[in-house]
């Protein structure tokens, strides 16, 4: 199995780093790297990429147009290629402002491109990817209890929403993440030295981890066959995500 780490940390000697090594010298096949900081990945999607003008710029048009010609730009092809020899991918990353850095965010608007990574007849079900798999493996600054359904921070699966559905669009199946919670350098004393503990057994533990990847769970979504024609979730499907579920008032299922 050939696996893609994606690291999104400015910093190499951090925990995000280390545990993204961990997860490459835990997998027994060939490992692939993009180190988005270190690499200098520009995140902004722009003209400038495709020698256009930014008056009448259009994204989705560029790119398709680009991929159509083979023209797209060499970053962005270079981490195509990765995408497209990778069996599965495992995403590396810290939680900013409840959502990815804003490196990550830029990677799959410029990467995921329209017409290489995706296509209007060949997303979700019959996306591109399909077949492929993804790990999220992410920090927090925030407890556990502050970042679970209840907590203040909200909780971190529906943060990482968003990325895995952008994922899903492609085609891929994305397993539940890994977390790891409260990890900040702001600890002294005795609660630094627990910290060191805990990062210590996540790193050690992510052999067993990746050894059982066919064991970790796989996020659920609505097949393309639970939504209508005007792409609508159906009454008598399931809604496994408050971001998609039925908003029909009881009165009016009467």
């Amino acid at each position: 199995m050939k696996t893609l780490i994606i690291l999104a940390h400015p910093s190499a000697t951090s925990f995000n780093a280390q545990w993204a090594h961990a997860s490459a010298e835990a997998c027994s096949g060939e490992v692939l790297w993009s180190d988005l900081y270190a690499m200098g990945f520009d995140p902004i999607e722009c003209a400038a990429h495709y020698g256009r003008s930014s008056d009448s710029f259009d994204p989705l048009k560029s790119q398709f147009e680009a991929a159509e010609s083979n023209a797209l730009p060499n970053d962005v092809t270079n981490e195509i290629n990765k995408l497209r020899e990778a069996d599965r991918v495992i995403f590396h990353f810290p939680l900013w402002w409840f959502g990815p850095p804003a490196i990550l965010k830029g990677w799959t608007e410029r990467c995921l491109a329209h017409g290489e990574m995706h296509r209007s007849d060949a997303r979700f079900d019959s996306g591109l990817c399909k077949g492929k798999e993804v790990l999220f493996c992410v920090t927090t600054g925030a407890s556990a209890i502050e970042s679970g359904p209840a907590g203040k921070e909200g909780d971190t699966n529906m943060h990482l929403w968003a990325l895995a559905y952008t994922l899903r669009y492609c085609g891929f199946t994305i397993k539940q993440p890994l977390l790891l919670h409260g990890i900040h350098g702001y600890f002294e004393g005795d609660s630094e030295k627990k910290l060191e503990q805990r990062c210590k057994a996540m790193l050690a533990g992510q052999k067993q981890a990746i050894d059982g990847w066919s064991e970790i769970p796989n996020v659920r979504f609505n097949a393309d066959t639970d939504f209508d024609e005007e792409g609508q979730l159906k009454l008598n499907s399931p809604s496994y995500t408050p971001f998609i579920r039925h908003t029909i008032a009881a009165k009016d299922l009467s």
